[in-house]
């Protein structure tokens, strides 16, 4: 049964691609590959710089990935594998890939600049003060939490042995692009070079025992390292680095999926689960809970912050913004199969999720997938201890290249608001990483009821991160409308999302005031106004008219 599941999931990522992909590419968004990008128009060789399609793959790949579609799908498989077997699948196809290809197609005509600031050209300038609020939270929060998630992996009661690979492949990435960069070096043997010497240090990680170090001082180190990767030159470090890392799991999902369907598991979870102890309804819950996996708000920063300024070709969008939603989408069906029928049997997974509070632990999560995925490839006679840890790599990996790259994106979310009077000084690339670093380590560090702050917070993640991309897709539809185009690819996903998120947040909302945890209460309203105002703002442009001509690109 759950072979025949994998098998129709890939026929349907196949078909959205080759169908719906090429109707948006061709004949909504009118790609054009004779059309100079940003890329060249405005090369720096810092931000802006022309990339190789499968390059720029890699890095806007493992950006978008990070933790969250490993760990959304692993808990949301306590209502059961198939909600959340759709939503991976579906919702990408219909609302993420468009979303986070849509972004990408509307910076890259806008300079490569935000989606804060094309909001700004399409809907108003009070738009992009409001994206920039949202953004800045989101943002800071979400990468807060990955620095205390991947300094706990990095301790002894995890996975130490993931140290030495992980800042290995920071060196090797750094030798690689200034190889590239400076023409000493071609890229085939190069990758053949630096993705064999990262499988060499996962081996040698088995024989060598980390320094131990508390998870404060691995975050203090971690933080040094967004710093640098945001203030060095994009070919220097997070390109490189998101490229070799994104080889890794290409490998890695070969390896599970191969596995898995060379095993031929059968679901050790029901199918649908309405009411598990303690957790909240199913529906809106399940799509605000997966979020990356289906869709994310985070990807359109990506796609319209980083990727935007290295596209070499309008054509390309397709491949990356779409095909890479799909990658994505990939990672978090894995999540499912691993959480689901991963299992040895059906009393362990009621074990595993007995009530939402074990289901929901961070252990738990991170447990479920990294030893669900290691049965797999078990399958293939790979040890489960290498197999664990590797997998574990990968988790580790993808945690520190969405955190490089957001605090990139924070830094250019930083540098726009600079444009404002008097904050000239955060147009400093030095001077805004650093402010971006300071409010990551506020949610790392920061203490809420004996949590980090981002814990703490985190209930406000899943629905701030759809909210941003149902604004995102709210911004690209008043684009489409501007200029005659089919808008409702992007009306119709936009609406589900919005109000799918604001019901949840109107009930997190409420929850708060019951729970007398008023500080969650007033950021969840403040959050709710903002949204509010943005579509209010959407509106009124759109009442007011000032549509485009058709030729407008």
């Amino acid at each position: 049964m759950p072979a025949l599941v994998g098998i129709l999931a890939f026929a349907c990522y196949f078909l959205g691609y080759r169908f719906y992909a090429r109707y948006l590419g061709q004949k909504v968004f009118r790609l054009d590959s004779e059309a100079v990008t940003p890329a060249h128009a405005l090369r720096d060789d810092v931000d802006y710089i022309p990339t190789p399609r499968p390059v720029l793959f890699g890095h806007h790949y493992a950006s978008i990935a990070g933790l969250s579609p490993m760990l959304g799908p692993a808990i949301a498989v306590i209502w059961g594998w198939l909600p959340a077997l759709l939503w991976v699948v579906l919702g990408t196809l219909f609302i993420g890939a468009v979303h986070d290809f849509s972004a990408l197609v509307v910076s890259m005509r806008a300079k490569g600049l935000s989606i804060g600031k094309v909001a700004e050209d399409v809907i108003g300038a009070r738009a992009r003060s409001l994206f920039h609020a949202i953004i800045f939270f989101l943002v800071a929060l979400a990468m807060g939490v990955f620095v205390h998630v991947v300094a706990l992996l990095f301790t002894e009661a995890f996975y130490p042995q993931a140290v030495l690979p992980t800042f290995g492949l920071m060196a090797i990435a750094v030798v690689m692009g200034l190889l590239v960069h400076s023409g000493r070096g071609s890229l085939g043997p190069l990758t053949l070079g630096a993705f064999a010497l990262t499988l060499a240090l996962v081996f040698v990680a088995q024989m060598v025992t980390p320094p131990a170090m508390a998870a404060g001082s691995w975050k203090w180190l971690l933080l040094g390292y967004a710093f640098l990767a945001s203030v060095l030159p994009v070919w220097m470090l997070l390109q490189p680095r998101d490229y070799v890392n994104s080889l890794l799991l290409y490998l890695g999902l070969i390896l599970a999926y191969v596995g898995f369907f060379w095993m031929s598991p059968e679901f050790q979870a029901p199918a649908v689960t309405t009411g598990p102890p303690g957790a909240p309804p199913l529906f809106p819950f399940v799509f605000i809970i997966i979020a990356c996996g289906a869709v994310s708000g985070f990807h359109g920063l990506v796609s319209s912050g980083t990727t935007a300024k290295q596209i070499d070709r309008e054509t390309d969008a397709t491949f990356i913004g779409y095909g890479g939603m799909i990658g994505e989408s990939l990672l978090g069906l894995l999540a499912v199969l691993a959480c689901t029928a991963g299992f040895s049997d059906r009393l362990s997974w009621d074990q595993h999720y007995a009530d939402w509070t074990s289901a929901a632990d961070l252990g738990q999560r991170i447990g479920a997938f990294i030893e669900g995925t290691a049965r797999f490839t078990a399958a293939l006679g790979i040890p489960e201890s290498f197999g664990a840890t590797f997998i574990a790599l990968v988790v580790v990996s993808f945690a520190l290249t969405s955190l490089d790259s957001a605090t990139r994106l924070l830094r250019f979310n930083l540098n726009e608001i600079g444009e404002a009077p008097g904050l000239g000084l955060l147009k400093n690339r030095y001077l805004s990483s650093a402010v971006a670093c300071g409010a990551i380590a506020f949610f790392a560090f920061y203490q809420i009821q004996g949590k980090a702050a981002g814990l703490a917070l985190w209930q406000l993640f899943g629905t701030t991160n759809q909210v941003l991309g149902g604004l995102t897709l709210l911004t690209v539809t008043v684009y489409l409308a501007q200029r005659r185009r089919n808008f409702w690819v992007t009306l119709v996903p936009m609406v589900l999302l919005l109000l799918t998120t604001l019901v949840a947040m109107v009930e997190k909302v409420v929850d708060f005031w019951r729970l007398r945890e008023f500080p969650l209460l007033g950021l969840g309203m403040v959050l709710i106004v903002l949204a509010g105002w943005l579509v209010v703002e959407a509106l009124l442009r759109w009442r007011r008219g000032g549509l485009a001509t058709e030729g407008k690109p």
